[in-house]
């Protein structure tokens, strides 16, 4: 493991750099730190690229777009779905009603609460259930409320299993994959969260995505992000920073670590190691 402030400037410029959001570009409360927004600034200044890639549905990066001064496509669901600046779809890769369905029913049967993503819905079956409010104030916008999940929209995103007990959905998670197999992507986004999604939504793949659409090599993107459904990403990325809380698991997959999301790691990471290796560094 390399210390941002040791970090060797050998290897290709960089000039893109993607970013996870929750619990890397925002702190706990969700709100853009005034450091952070003059880190991306300092990213345009320094002719490097700037986008996101998260677990949260389009429509819930939408506040961060103006004042990051975002004009690049972005990631949501995990990679699976690139859209543009005003809502424009690029791809998309839903999960299978059929996967859906049994997924609902593993989560249901561990007594973990499911939500369904699927474009600007999201649909729960208990609006005071745990952690809708943490989302609703995360995403920013309101959930829908069903009796039940008998009929599922089109395009589902993700589904999430969402508990108050990570030992509940660690044995959730376990049986999850031992079930649906490779007929889904199936990552933890938050501890509290077990993501579920079509197979071609990692962030792994997402970066290439990305990449491809934006005509920039993945040798030449460096990556930041915190949790286990960051991973993938980091094993493809020309450059990979994790954030200072992130398990161990995670940040030994990452070449770098930053500090915390609850003392602006992101703008630490941006200045300490991406700038240095910006196509302008050293005039």
């Amino acid at each position: 493991m390399t210390g941002a402030d040791e970090a060797p400037r050998n290897g290709p410029s960089i000039r893109l750099l993607v970013s996870d959001v929750d619990g890397t570009l925002v702190p706990p409360d969700k709100a853009l730190t005034e450091k952070t927004i003059s880190a991306a600034a300092s990213l345009n200044a320094a002719g490097i690229g700037f986008t996101l890639i998260s677990s949260r549905p389009p429509r819930g990066m939408d506040y961060l777009i103006d004042p990051l001064g975002l004009d690049l496509p972005i990631a949501a669901f995990n990679g699976g779905t690139i859209t543009g600046r005003g809502g424009a779809v690029f791809e998309t890769h839903p999960l299978a009603e059929s996967v859906a369905r049994r997924a609902i029913d593993l989560l249901e049967a561990a007594g973990v609460d499911a939500w369904v993503f699927a474009g600007d819905a999201w649909l729960v079956r208990d609006p005071a259930g745990h952690n809708v409010d943490r989302e609703r104030r995360t995403v920013r916008f309101d959930p829908t409320p069903v009796a039940d999940f008998d009929t599922l929209p089109g395009a589902i995103g993700k589904i999430v299993g969402v508990s108050s007990d990570p030992g509940r959905l660690d044995a959730c998670e376990d049986r999850v994959r031992a079930s649906l197999g490779d007929s889904a992507s199936i990552s933890r986004s938050q501890a509290y969260y077990l993501d579920i999604s079509s197979p071609r939504a990692t962030k792994g793949q997402g970066l290439r995505a990305l990449c491809q659409r934006i005509g920039i090599p993945l040798s030449e993107t460096a990556v930041i992000g915190d949790m286990f459904n960051d991973v993938s990403m980091f094993e493809v990325a020309g450059l990979a920073v994790c954030m200072g809380q992130s398990p161990d698991a995670v940040k030994a997959a990452a070449g770098f670590v930053t500090g915390p999301n609850t003392h602006d790691g992101f703008a630490e990471a941006v200045e300490r190691i991406i700038l240095p290796r910006g196509p302008r560094a050293g005039g």
